[in-house]
């Protein structure tokens, strides 16, 4: 009976690459999009953004349009 020789140094790398392996399948499934999913969640969060800063309430009182800076001095006498 001859036992059967084994590089351990083979099998640990072997077994290092199979879970970089395992980790990027896991990584893409986790982060993975394609362009024009990444476009059209874009576009999504843009739009609704937009509806809400449509929808913001300003709580100071509109400011005084009598000012005496907006004179042109062009007519100024």
């Amino acid at each position: 009976m001859t036992a059967e020789i084994i590089n351990l140094n083979k099998v640990r790398k072997a077994r290092e690459r199979a879970d970089r392996e395992r980790e990027a399948h896991e990584n893409r499934l986790k982060y993975g999009q394609s362009k024009s999913e990444r476009s059209l969640a874009d576009t999504q969060h843009r739009k609704s953004q937009g509806e809400l800063d449509g929808a913001r309430r300003d709580d100071k009182a509109p400011a005084a349009t009598d000012d005496v800076d907006d004179i042109d001095p062009s007519n100024a006498s």
